[in-house]
């Protein structure tokens, strides 16, 4: 099945780096087009990030072209066909057209060739398998523009045959259906998934983590999550009891703060109750040491509530910061009786936004010209003032902070 479509006038297509990209291929015989998530975002309308271009000229002849042009070209996967060419500071991924001679998991042989449909019906989903030309003719040769009408993610041939070239699709699937799908999963897409799900086990964690941390974030993230958990696959992706839930409401939070849809605290939302989930999340999707720290400090997030009162607030904002303090609120009110239009825990939430912890004024200099020598003793003295100035919301003036220093030096300094 041949099908075609048009984008219009894109601009990104029409002019820029794209542009001139293709003038270097688009010659002597030889075609490129655009491929992938920016064919499809176009077609949905949505923003176009990374432009990645297949060719049927071979990478040598992609590099010799470059070269002449004076441009840059990258070997980042010749041995696969693909070169980075670097256009205005701006990089490309150029991949000679492929089929496959052989498949076996993420290894598969591949031979270089001049046939867009064959390298059409090696892709994962049909939606993902659409080129587009430098006319602005969007080519299908998998039923990709009937589906993204019909906002259904499908496999290309037989799902269980694509899944076990590469068990990461079981998470990709579920993953473009939760940011481009609308109503349930297709049936024979999820039946494949659910029948290979042990395939999951074999999968490298960073992988795992890459696919999660897109997929919570996307705009059907909470439906797509509960058909997983229906279907067995998405307890064994955590290792634990998800909290639908808590991660629906984080989502609705999120928009009432009129925040940005963060991957970290979403997968705290869902996954982390206690302190040893957030560590088990850490081991079994490989998370970096930031984003590791950040689930760890949601531990005490049941201690967070809107009753406190405003010197209270501005103290736990001044002790977590404003990152962990925003996770620990918003966890807090994701997990409370509390709807999202909550005028208390908005108040609450917003406080980074209207109130800045100051530095604490008092320094070792201070102690020490009252007689207190560097060591242990500095150090508590240094403590106790910094709680006093707490607890006095934070002085700025003089007078108080001479005050906060005698007094932290009298009671904190044995005589």
């Amino acid at each position: 099945m041949t099908a075609s479509a048009h984008v219009g006038d894109a601009p990104w297509l029409k002019g820029g780096e794209v542009a001139r990209l293709f003038a270097l291929l688009n010659r002597d015989g030889e075609e490129a087009r655009v491929v992938g998530g920016a064919v499809r975002n176009a077609l949905l309308g949505l923003a176009v990030g990374e432009i990645d271009v297949a060719t049927t000229a071979l990478p040598e002849e992609v590099m010799r072209r470059v070269a002449a042009a004076g441009g840059k070209a990258i070997p980042t996967g010749i041995d696969h066909g693909t070169v980075t060419v670097v256009i205005d500071g701006h990089p490309f991924e150029v991949t000679t057209l492929r089929e496959d001679v052989e498949t076996f998991g993420r290894k598969a042989k591949v031979a270089f060739g001049r046939d867009w449909t064959a390298d059409a019906l090696r892709r994962d989903f049909t939606i993902n398998a659409l080129s587009l030309s430098a006319d602005g003719i969007v080519h299908d040769y998998v039923g990709g523009i009937d589906d993204i009408a019909a906002r259904r993610v499908r496999f290309i041939g037989d799902p269980q045959r694509r899944i076990e070239e590469d068990y990461l699709r079981i998470l990709r699937f579920f993953r473009f259906h939760a940011h481009f799908a609308d109503g349930p999963p297709d049936r024979a897409g999820l039946h494949a998934c659910i029948a290979a799900r042990a395939g999951l086990e074999t999968l490298s964690r960073e992988r795992v983590r890459m696919e999660m941390l897109k997929l919570i974030v996307a705009a059907r993230a909470t439906p797509t999550l509960v058909v997983m958990q229906e279907s067995g696959l998405l307890g064994l992706v955590l290792g634990g009891v998800p909290f639908l839930a808590s991660v629906e409401n984080m989502i609705k939070v999120e928009v009432a703060l009129g925040a940005a849809p963060d991957a970290v605290r979403r997968l705290g939302a869902l996954a982390v109750w206690v302190a040893e989930d957030a560590e088990r999340m850490t081991q079994r999707l490989r998370l970096s040491n930031v984003e590791s720290e950040r689930l760890l400090a949601l531990e005490l997030w049941w201690r967070v509530t809107p009753q406190t009162d405003a010197q209270k607030g501005r103290a736990l904002l001044y002790r977590l910061g404003p990152q962990t303090f925003t996770d620990q609120v918003l966890l807090a009110w994701t997990r409370s009786q509390a709807g999202a239009a909550d005028h208390a825990w908005l108040e609450l939430a917003q406080l980074p936004q209207r109130w800045t912890a100051p530095a604490f004024p008092l320094k070792a200099a201070d102690f020490i010209a009252r007689g207190i020598k560097p060591g242990p003793a500095l150090g508590a003295v240094l403590r106790a003032a910094e709680l006093a100035w707490i607890d006095a919301d934070f002085p700025s003036d003089g007078a108080a902070l001479q005050a906060i220093a005698k007094r932290a030096t009298r009671e904190t300094v044995p005589l």
